[in-house]
């Protein structure tokens, strides 16, 4: 797609109806008190949000229950519902560029990456799901030759989805895709500072001839309809991306409720580890500024612990920050931008607090550090870099989620991996070495989903994103990911 400025801009001057909850089909008013949006660009108020009650999640996860127990969904023929998959497909697409511009307005993102990252990877993973639904048999076991034994693979019934502001609806998609190709009925709460693209999503699954009752959506706070969700009896499975500590609150709510599996993406603190002998520092450069930056640092699988060989350090590092110096950061339905908005003041007072902390644990900020185009009314951060980060700081243990890179030195391979492991996430990370046995050996002791060599945030549908340790359990994407959306059944049949 060709992006057009004027286009844009357009697009960013309509204004945005006041949102409902979709509820059984029908759009509804909430019974909380409506939430105001503003917008990360300018902190202008684009619209309100309705904010779910106890009762109306109930309600909700009523209408899913209903759906699924009736089989509108679940029994329809396997084709048809490919069908439907791929009709909303086709009209995410339709719509690339006002959900990307929507979406923008709502969080952050700089247009260049939105377009690509939320309507064509939400395009993209509806499909993938759609052509996979009908491919997923059962078994029969080889037991004795008087016995048939099956084994069925059968849809858990209501899934709960609670979807992180960063990337609303690529993540959403994540998880709303398989869990409706398996024939579940689902009831998504996005979050509450990024929930247009998701509300618009609902309308075009309902457009697509998704049954009322099967997509169900409600906005509100997490305090109230997150925990309204997790607690509820009708809900089968929660799955998360988000925070840890919100993660451990969804697990006593399973326990206090009706043991609902959970499935949690809790983030990460990712190392980017260059050794002396990476095939070019100045494109490792290049990568691990954009790995950190881009998005404003918004991103689950962020590099941002950079581990360099002593040796090379300071060179890189300067590298490092000349890449950092060149991105632009500005507003983000610009063109021009390379770094946007952070989502909400709060987040961008907790950056500033981390980059405080740092300097008064002895971390040298080398460059950024601070608040810029204040005057715009929005929440920008400059890109920063912290070097002499030690693994008992604040800054290395746990996640910013902002533009703020920790650098910390090493001097062999084996301190790199102590020091990569040397965390409670383990979500991604990265190795750059010309070293073939070292990038294996890497690769195996690295406690991680994901380790990306020579390269950095390289993904595609077809392979799965899960964390270790605290990043949480279960598989986003790929076939892998259907396993939280089905339960096993074994017919045993005397012949």
């Amino acid at each position: 797609m060709t992006l057009d400025q004027a286009t844009i801009d357009r697009l960013a001057a309509a204004p945005v109806a006041p949102a409902k909850l979709l509820i059984n089909g029908e759009w509804t008013e909430g019974e909380g008190e409506p939430m105001p949006v503003l917008s990360p660009i300018d902190g202008s108020r684009m619209t309100t949000l309705a904010s779910a009650s106890a009762g109306d999640v109930a309600r909700a996860c009523a209408a899913a229950r209903a759906a699924f127990e009736d089989g509108r969904w679940r029994n329809m023929a396997p084709a048809a519902r490919k069908a439907v998959l791929h009709r909303l497909a086709d009209l995410i697409d339709r719509e690339t560029l006002p959900l990307a511009v929507l979406g923008v307005r709502d969080n952050g993102t700089d247009i260049g990456m939105a377009v690509k990252a939320e309507p064509g990877s939400a395009a993209q993973t509806f499909r993938y799901y759609a052509e996979a639904l009908d491919k997923v048999y059962g078994e029969i076991a080889p037991v004795q030759s008087n016995v048939l034994a099956m084994i069925h693979r059968e849809p858990v019934g209501v899934v709960a989805a609670i979807v992180p502001w960063n990337f609303p609806l690529m993540i959403g998609a994540w998880k709303v895709a398989p869990a409706l190709a398996m024939g579940n009925s689902v009831v998504l709460k996005p979050a509450e500072t990024a929930s247009l693209t998701l509300l618009r999503l609902a309308e075009l699954a309902l457009e697509a001839g998704v049954p009322p009752g099967v997509f169900n959506v409600v906005t509100g706070p997490g305090r109230v309809t997150g925990e309204a969700l997790a607690l509820s009896p009708d809900v089968d499975v929660l799955v998360f991306t988000g925070s840890g500590a919100t993660g451990r609150r969804l697990l006593q709510y399973s326990a206090q409720s009706n043991l609902k599996r959970c499935y949690l993406e809790l983030g990460g603190k990712s190392p980017n580890i260059v050794f002396a002998d990476a095939p070019d520092l100045g494109a490792a450069a290049k990568a691990a500024a954009m790995a950190i930056f881009r998005n404003a640092g918004q991103v689950c699988v962020a590099g941002s612990r950079l581990l360099v060989e002593a040796s090379v350090h300071d060179r890189f590092v300067a590298e490092l920050a000349e890449a950092a110096k060149k991105m632009k950061v500005g507003n983000p339905l610009s063109l021009s931008t390379q770094i946007g908005a952070v989502n909400s003041l709060t987040q961008l007072e907790g950056n500033l607090g981390f980059v405080a902390d740092a300097a008064r644990e002895g971390g040298e900020i080398v460059i950024g550090g601070g608040r810029t185009l204040e005057e715009t009314g929005g929440w920008y951060m400059d890109p920063t870099v912290v070097t002499n980060v030690q693994p008992q700081h604040r800054l290395y243990q746990q996640e910013v989620f902002g533009p703020v890179l920790a650098v910390t030195p090493f001097t062999d391979e084996a301190e790199a991996l102590r020091l990569a492991n040397a965390t409670e996430f383990g979500l991604a990370a990265g190795v750059w070495t010309s070293n073939l046995s070292r990038a294996h050996r890497m690769v195996r002791g690295i406690r991680s989903g994901v380790v990306h060599v020579n390269t950095y945030g390289g993904a595609d549908i077809t392979v799965p994103l899960s964390g270790t340790k605290q990043s949480g359990n279960g598989a986003d994407k790929s076939m892998h990911a259907l396993d939280k959306y089905v339960d096993l059944k074994t017919a045993w049949i005397q012949l």
